[in-house]
């Protein structure tokens, strides 16, 4: 594995960021609360997703994670060590409504409660997710994702939500990277709920879209106060060369990863191009009259997740890539699983993937091109390591503080080629359980030693919290 270590300049003039750029740190719920079966909290899909060998590295579950549920506090006043002034996580669907639907565990939100009550004295600004990938079994039972009525459930659990905590959180995000959700829950099987069905995936994507708009449109209803989000994960996309094989493939695999998201929720229609490619393995016939509509109703803030960038080639027998899912699952690209994705010569982090900070900065500017007007933020970016705890037990991650380094570089780049970025949060806060991955993979700002709970705040968050603190980065030595 290729990786790049530096360090960080000290005696060089600021790169001043705007005094109100949001410094946050983020995590969600399933991959840091444990408690999985306490104060009345139903079963979601990676609860029973975990229970089937062979889905998860070393059979890891996260029954007790990182017992966020239980050390909140704890974790709060890290952050607040670290000078973040926003803490992104998200809402288990199942602790607050355990079937899905019905009946509200208000055991669940009143933890929900504390927490955000435990930020605000803190000075630190709550920014809620209402779905990152826990939902809850009733549903998947009735169908999950692929069925019109999950959308309108979900609609329903946001309201719950807003209901119960739109009086202390202003800033809501709806539904994190759909695409994860749709196409390795339901094409490749890499995530929950396991199933192999190009075409319930591709049903799953739009009702996922359609989830977010209905959602939007629920929180407005009780009030307009909130600031809402939607969430992708984009990617830079690069043809491994120029030729009408890797031309289209980069074509194929941008519609489904980007363009399928973006068009929809920024302006309410999909791309010709990727409904043909999709119609080869799907009916389309799950579009209804007025979807559209609500899917693209306006929000105040796209929410970009950024890790890296895919080079693909179309061309027959092609070299897989090197960040292929860890348990062998199938394809997460209905319609494309010709498409190679190869290596394109960059460093690599644990996970392998290429670090690409340019990357970030070539999607940025196309949002700000092709949907023009709506203000972004960075949710999620960071990189797993190899971290080893030093004999005086710190823990030296120069890989990681490069790599946050290098993009919070191109983050201020952007703000002054005048793209309207208003916030970034590193990914993760702290070590986790990494969904199909177990606990084998590292993303945390802070070290979490699994058998004691003990947290240790790693060189990359000593880093970030003098960032903070200054309010930007040294400029590189001339």
């Amino acid at each position: 594995m290729t990786t790049q270590q530096t360090q960080p300049q000290i005696d060089a003039p600021a790169l001043v960021f705007p005094t109100d750029f949001v410094w946050g740190a983020a995590t969600s719920a399933y991959q840091v609360e444990g408690s999985t079966s306490t104060d009345g909290r139903g079963t979601s899909i990676w609860d029973t997703f975990v229970r089937q060998p062979g889905r998860v590295l070393g059979g890891d579950d996260a029954d007790v994670a990182i017992d966020h549920y239980n050390r909140y506090r704890e974790d709060v006043a890290i952050m607040a060590d670290l000078g973040l002034t926003a803490y992104r996580f998200s809402v288990s669907w199942p602790r607050i409504q355990p079937k899905g639907a019905g009946e509200v565990n208000q055991a669940g939100l009143d933890f929900y409660r504390r927490l955000v009550d435990e930020l605000l004295d803190h000075g630190i600004t709550p920014w809620l997710t209402l779905y990152h990938w826990d939902l809850p079994q009733a549903l998947e039972d009735l169908g999950g994702w692929p069925v019109r009525d999950t959308s309108k459930r979900f609609a329903d659990f946001a309201a719950c939500v807003h209901q119960a905590l739109g009086d202390r959180v202003r800033n809501w995000s709806t539904v994190n990277e759909p695409w994860c959700s749709a196409f390795l829950g339901y094409a490749s099987g890499e995530h929950a709920p396991g199933r192999r069905d190009p075409q319930s995936a591709v049903r799953a994507a739009h009702h996922l879209n359609l989830a977010h708009g209905l959602a939007v449109q629920a929180l407005r209803a009780q009030g307009a106060g909130a600031q809402i989000g939607g969430s992708v994960n984009l990617y830079a996309i690069t043809p491994a060369e120029d030729t009408p094989e890797d031309l289209d493939a980069a074509r194929r695999i941008d519609g489904l990863q980007n363009r399928f998201f973006l068009d929809a929720l920024l302006k309410g229609s999909y791309p010709e191009d990727v409904l043909e490619d999709l119609s080869k393995v799907a009916a389309i016939d799950f579009i209804e009259d007025g979807d559209m509509k609500t899917i693209g109703t306006p929000f105040d803030t796209l929410m970009v997740n950024y890790y890296s960038r895919f080079t693909v080639s179309g061309k027959p027998g092609g070299a897989a890539s090197a960040a292929a899912a860890p348990t062998g699952a199938g394809s997460p690209w209905p319609g494309s699983e010709d498409v190679s994705f190869v290596n394109g010569g960059r460093p690599v982090t644990a996970m392998g993937w290429e670090i690409d900070d340019a990357g970030l900065l070539e999607v940025l500017q196309r949002v700000h091109r092709e949907y023009p007007g709506i203000p972004l933020v960075i949710s999620e970016n960071g990189a797993a390591f190899e971290d080893v705890v030093e004999e005086d037990g710190q823990v030296n991650d120069l890989e990681r503080l490069a790599y946050i380094e290098a993009h919070l570089r191109t983050c201020h780049a952007a703000i002054e080629a005048g793209i309207p970025l208003k916030g970034y949060f590193a990914w993760s806060l702290m070590d986790n359980f990494e969904w199909a991955w177990g606990y084998g993979k590292r993303f945390g700002i802070v070290y979490v030693d699994y058998p004691t709970q003990r947290r240790t705040p790693k060189a990359s968050a000593a880093w970030y919290a003098d960032t903070i603190r200054q309010g930007g980065l040294r400029a590189p030595a001339e």
